[in-house]
């Protein structure tokens, strides 16, 4: 962290102290003092005895308090002096650096800032400012992926997503909700969105083989800098959504390869419900049994090919085209011309959509 604020309240300190105070470094480097004079100076038995424990210490006529939150003390504090008094203001002082330490690495720590960005609790303007306080390469493309945990055990799928992806300079992952985990992920600017599939479908397999833990995992679009991460997320989520509405078996979803199933969710239901109005005769639809719908969604998965189709099925072709004439009868849509195909494929993606609640954000 900056030592802008440790000097500042040293200033601060020193009008009511009325003694050398300062602090120092792991190396026992002056990183702020009440003479200025004296930061950037060193004394290496003082770091021999901040390893060694966090109690006062005295070292050259001065009474030292180590502070920090890691096993080894990230710094100490010093006070000219070693009666009692001393060892109170040492103590004082302890106290108080670690608190501003404290908000200044919740403040600017890189994890916090990227969640935030992600949840778009960041203005804009600030942004900018703030990421390059923090030396993020305003050049690197990331990607958000939003993995949602359908089914888990006692192991903890934030840990083992962190371990796959340690670099913690390069990659970023957090909570959202006690089902959402966040991953930030640095890619290259030439990363395909299969690649991007891959590397999600390695997450949800590594916790289903080994931690018996399932999960959805939703993938923005990449961008570059930090600025569009939220869109990122949004994306991210949005295709988890669709994917819950239009494609309930896949474990991976990408926003890219939503296609048009992205546009139906986010019209309003109101259009939608007018839309089977006007393409079907009341009820035509919902006159389709089991059967005919499963013939239909093979005839459009064989690109509308009456004889792979029937070959598919183990039916003659006859008894398929018997099939799609009785659907003519019933809907006013020939599905062997390609414009009411299409047609008859967005009303069924338009009935699925409305037959399920989805989550808006």
């Amino acid at each position: 962290m900056s030592n802008r604020p440790f000097q500042g309240l040293v200033v601060q300190m020193h009008d009511t102290i009325h003694a050398a105070i300062g602090v120092v470094d792991e190396t026992a480097t002056i990183i702020a003092c009440s003479d200025p004079s004296k930061v950037g100076t060193t004394n290496e038995f003082v770091s021999m005895d901040m390893n060694e424990s966090g109690d006062l210490f005295i070292r050259d006529g001065y009474t030292y308090k180590p502070f920090g939150v890691r096993t080894t003390p990230d710094y100490a504090v010093f006070v000219e002096g070693t009666d009692e008094n001393a060892a109170k203001y040492a103590d004082i002082l302890a106290i108080a650096m670690s608190s501003i330490k404290q908000y200044y690495d919740e403040k600017y720590d890189r994890n916090n800032f990227i969640k935030n960005v992600v949840l778009d609790n960041v203005l804009p303007g600030d942004i900018v400012v703030k990421a390059r306080e923090l030396h993020f390469n305003a050049e690197i493309s990331r990607v958000v992926f939003l993995i949602r945990i359908v089914s888990a055990n006692d192991i903890s799928a934030y840990d083992v997503i962190q371990n796959l992806f340690p670099d913690k300079s390069k990659d970023f992952v957090f909570n959202i909700t006690e089902t959402d985990i966040v991953l930030v992920k640095e890619i290259k600017s030439s990363v395909e969105s299969k690649d991007l599939e891959k590397l999600a479908r390695s997450i949800a397999d590594t916790l289903s083989s080994e931690f018996y833990t399932r999960v959805n995992v939703g993938i923005g679009t990449s961008v570059v800098g930090v600025k569009d991460l939220a869109r990122s997320f949004k994306e991210a989520q949005t295709a988890l959504e669709v994917g819950k509405v239009f494609d309930t078996d896949k474990v991976i979803v990408s926003y890219d390869n939503l296609g048009i199933a992205r546009l139906i969710y986010h019209l309003p239901t109101t259009l939608c419900e007018t839309f089977l109005h006007e393409v079907f005769k009341r009820g035509s639809i919902e006159s389709l049994d089991h059967e005919t719908l499963f013939t239909i969604q093979r005839f459009f998965e064989n690109n509308l090919n009456v004889s792979e189709t029937s070959r598919k099925l183990f039916v003659h072709r006859n008894t398929l085209v018997y099939r799609l004439e009785k659907i003519k009868k019933l809907t006013g849509l020939d599905l062997r011309e390609f414009d009411h195909a299409i047609v008859f494929k967005i009303a069924l993606m338009v009935k699925k959509y409305l037959s399920s609640s989805p989550v808006k954000f």
